[in-house]
């Protein structure tokens, strides 16, 4: 049995599908003819055979969203990974004809645009903290402030991870208030460093005290102990120019007095998955020679994408190049001017929108509470309710991600790159615009 189409399948997986499909029929006591037989063998086959890792359209309005991958990376990140997926140097000195240093790639990029003297990489910055902490605190006391006991997405939190890194938890100052006192009081000979830790998705207001970070890096070199400085994010870009509160930036950290400051690569700095380490480089040597290093180091790919990445910091391209500043710098105007070209292609296809004022943020844990004024594309309440709506463009091509306003389905374009509305604009059409 074969229908138009089916040459594009291999025959065992067709012919077994097709067994499956008669088998369940006969057991409901059904009886189907030879078309429907093919039609529901051939359709299972795609719904098995269908990736669950999808590209899709992020039009949430969160430019780091963490469920959707967070940091869209940028054309020359995209080109140094194909130009890297061969063989490639990751491990071996072209020059010297002998074995080379994986490490080596990114640390001296990550020490100059940081002002630190070395840098390392791991896979992610959950792993960069552990590693810190298993080198340089191991089996010791490392002190943190109460209101830094985060817990990040996915359950992990600040005191497993100094469980899990040999280092015992000393806990100092209140949920709101902690001084440098407090640190001071709490050092003994059994410390191995202070660590201070990005709060990540909350913020403390209102009646609270927290220690400048030189001070901390001074107490814990006049004591002999590591500063170690989470920054959560990291960026090295002032984000107060976008109307943003202003995050502290990696080279000021660094200035501080930090040992070692640790970052994402995949979130405002815009790079692919990475856990950055930037410091002293007797601090840095000792994370890199760490034995949990072999199993936390980043693969060739990874390393691709971050170096062509830190390069357009150093040329001065990152805001024009790197979606997620692109993004981040988008104004109301140009996203209201790309919202109603939007809206005005859906009306034409025949799905009803309109163009609304809404806010975005940033996500993936950077800037938490801050907001930014964004444009969106509501759909009609005629073509569904909003969590029908939402669920058809999920199940588009390529699939949508949208956000309900108002208790309607909503396409905040601050999140979708310029360069996509036209697939946008065709992939809701066709979700929207078609026989039910």
């Amino acid at each position: 049995m074969r229908a138009a189409g089916d040459v594009d399948l291999p025959r065992d997986r067709f012919v077994g599908a097709i067994r499956d499909v008669l088998a369940e029929a006969r057991a409901a006591g059904n009886v189907l003819d030879e078309a429907t037989v093919a039609d529901t063998a051939r359709r299972r086959l795609r719904d098995r055979d269908r990736r669950s890792l999808r590209r899709v359209l992020n039009a949430t309005g969160v430019v780091l969203q963490t469920n959707l991958g967070r940091a869209p990376l940028a054309a020359v990140a995209l080109a140094a990974i194909a130009d890297a997926a061969g063989a490639v140097s990751v491990e071996y000195d072209l020059e010297a004809g002998r074995r080379g240093e994986r490490h080596g790639h990114a640390s001296r990029l990550l020490a100059e645009l940081s002002g630190a003297e070395d840098g390392v990489v791991a896979n992610n910055n959950a792993a960069a903290v552990l590693l810190a902490l298993a080198a340089l605190a191991s089996r010791k006391e490392v002190i943190v402030a109460r209101g830094e006991l985060v817990e990040i997405g996915g359950g992990f939190r600040i005191p497993d991870v100094l469980r899990r890194s040999g280092a015992k938890l000393v806990e100092v100052g209140t949920t709101n208030r902690t001084y440098v006192r407090d640190y001071a009081a709490a050092i003994t000979e059994r410390t191995g460093a202070i660590l201070r830790v990005h709060a990540s998705n909350f913020k403390l207001t209102g009646f609270v005290a927290r220690p400048e970070d030189r001070a901390l890096g001074s107490l814990a070199h006049e004591r002999g102990v590591a500063f170690i400085h989470d920054l959560g994010s990291g960026t090295f870009l002032d984000t107060s120019r976008y109307g943003l509160a202003r995050e502290e930036t990696v080279a000021e950290a660094v200035a501080a007095g930090a040992d070692v400051v640790t970052f994402s690569g995949d979130k405002l700095l815009g790079g692919p998955q990475a856990g950055l380490a930037v410091g002293r480089a007797s601090s840095i040597a000792a994370l890199r020679a760490h034995p949990l290093m072999r199993a936390m180091r980043p693969d060739k790919l990874t390393l691709a994408a971050l170096v062509a990445t830190l390069e357009l910091y150093r040329d001065g391209r990152a805001e024009t190049e790197l979606p997620v500043w692109r993004m981040i710098a988008a104004t109301p105007t140009a996203l209201a001017k790309r919202a109603r070209a939007l809206a005005a292609q859906l009306q034409a296809g025949g799905a009803e929108s309109e163009v609304i004022e809404t806010s975005s943020t940033v996500g993936g844990g950077s800037l938490p509470e801050e907001t930014q004024p964004s444009r969106a594309v509501a759909i009609a309440a005629r073509h569904g309710r909003a969590n029908e709506i939402l669920a058809r463009l999920r199940a588009g091509d390529p699939p949508i991600v949208a956000r309900i306003v108002d208790d309607r389905a909503a396409l905040d374009l601050r999140s979708v790159a310029p360069e996509d509305d036209e697939m946008l604009a065709r992939a809701v059409t066709a979700a929207l615009v078609k026989e039910r």
